[in-house]
């Protein structure tokens, strides 16, 4: 981890954190792809229960975010970003460690998660235990109109 790095966790809208999660979605999502969140969606499924984001930041600087939601005993992770400048020094993968400590600590028993198929962030989830589910072809589209495949991934967290 990142030394002097902190993690904070909302369950609630925050207006600083929505703002430090879309300055990281910026800079993090590439535009061809199509997949960053607008800060209404991104306040929508805040407003839901069952939903909490992580902030990663140095300094008050927001370095990534992990946004999940769940439902009963399962839970999906939604976003994962890193900023493109500080990726490749376990920012990502605390983030997702500090996700699947929260959810075993609200009784969650699983995690689901889906990515485009070429996305890099695949190691990571596999490195941690995710296990590929299946394929869903054309799911993603592209700003340019191309589709993408996207890779279903779970982690079952027994005990």
């Amino acid at each position: 981890m990142t030394p002097r790095m902190t993690l904070d966790t909302y369950e609630e809208s925050e207006r600083n954190a929505l703002g430090d999660a879309m300055d990281v979605m910026v800079s993090a999502f590439d535009p061809a792809f199509g997949e960053a969140w607008t800060l209404p969606q991104l306040a929508g499924v805040m407003a839901m229960p069952g939903t909490w984001l992580t902030i990663a930041r140095v300094d008050a600087a927001p370095l990534g975010f992990a946004l999940v939601r769940s439902v009963l005993d399962e839970c999906e992770l939604l976003l994962l970003a890193v900023s493109p400048l500080w990726r490749g020094r376990g920012i990502g993968e605390a983030l997702l460690n500090d996700a699947l400590r929260t959810a075993r600590l609200k009784g969650i028993r699983s995690m689901n998660l889906e990515v485009r198929a070429s996305n890099i962030a695949i190691k990571l989830y596999e490195k941690l235990g995710f296990e590929y589910v299946h394929r869903r072809p054309g799911y993603y589209r592209g700003n340019d109109g191309q589709l993408h495949d996207a890779l279903s991934f779970r982690l079952d967290m027994l005990g």
